[in-house]
């Protein structure tokens, strides 16, 4: 089994890869691979809904986005990590997430998420709530802790003295083990995933 992780922020090592790696060190603990994906400093397109995925399976916009396209079913759960900005996440995490789910959303169902995010002091649960939405509304089930997935500090440094925001870290890190590994015996033993109606999709005009 393997987990993703996406560090959302603009610094490769700072406080929001601080959080993910407490994250990583538990599922590696319980003999689940991971890989933190770092998006980097330079601009991310965002979605011009152009709908060239919807023939090709991949974007128009040929990055990091088609990268973990190819690789999705590698994965078996995903945590994304951002840094909290105006009581949201980076913008440039938000494009590349956009990007992501809408290009291969179909294939997210069944996968297990958390989000996570780190601020200095305020809007960390605007911005947690604004990263759950990518994953409820791909039929993936997201994984709880024992708080909402926040550390804060300014520094790592700072975050590292966050002894509950660490805590609640490792926590989500247990219950994401023990989700997966429960999943898997269960298809071992022949409970199948979800089988979905065809999709309905309907507006508000008359």
């Amino acid at each position: 089994m393997k987990v993703l992780l996406i560090n959302g922020s603009p610094h490769e090592k700072g406080c929001t890869y601080t959080a993910l790696s407490e994250v990583a060190g538990v599922l590696e603990k319980n003999e689940i691979e991971t890989e933190i994906l770092y998006l980097g400093t330079k601009p991310i397109a965002g979605c011009i809904a152009c709908g060239k995925c919807e023939e090709t399976g991949h974007c128009i916009f040929n990055d990091k986005v088609n990268e973990i396209i190819d690789k999705l079913d590698e994965y078996d759960g995903m945590v994304v990590g951002s840094p909290v900005y105006y009581a949201s996440a980076a913008g440039q995490l938000c494009a590349f997430l956009d990007r992501l789910f809408y290009s291969g959303g179909d294939r997210m169902a069944g996968k297990f998420a958390a989000a996570v995010v780190s601020c200095r002091r305020g809007g960390a649960t605007a911005a947690f709530d604004r990263l759950n939405k990518y994953f409820t509304i791909s039929n993936m089930p997201v994984v709880p802790s024992q708080y909402w997935n926040q550390v804060h500090g300014f520094t790592p440094e700072d975050v590292r003295k966050d002894k509950e925001g660490l805590q609640i870290m490792r926590t989500l890190g247990q219950n994401m083990s023990w989700l997966m590994k429960s999943a898997q015996v269960a298809l071992r033993n022949g409970v199948a995933l979800p089988k979905y109606e065809p999709y309905v999709a309907t507006n508000f005009i008359r």
